[in-house]
């Protein structure tokens, strides 16, 4: 029998929310062995002054097999 745990986060982009969410993914893979798949929760940016977009992030959803 298996267990999967899921962790959220949030990852941050100057390029897009598809590099925000591979950033994410990539920092998670660092320290955390087993991870199957990721669920993509939601998209927000932060907008400067002239309307432009600063940052995307993406808050993903990280999901791993716990290991015994």
């Amino acid at each position: 029998m298996a267990v999967i745990k899921t962790i959220d986060l949030v990852g941050v982009s100057n390029e897009s929310w598809e590099d925000a969410a591979r950033q994410a993914l990539a920092e998670a893979s660092k320290t955390i062995r087993g991870i199957t798949s990721m669920d993509l929760m939601e998209q927000t940016a932060v907008v400067g002054d002239g309307g432009e977009v600063h940052e995307y992030h993406s808050h993903v959803q990280i999901h791993f097999r716990l290991e015994r």
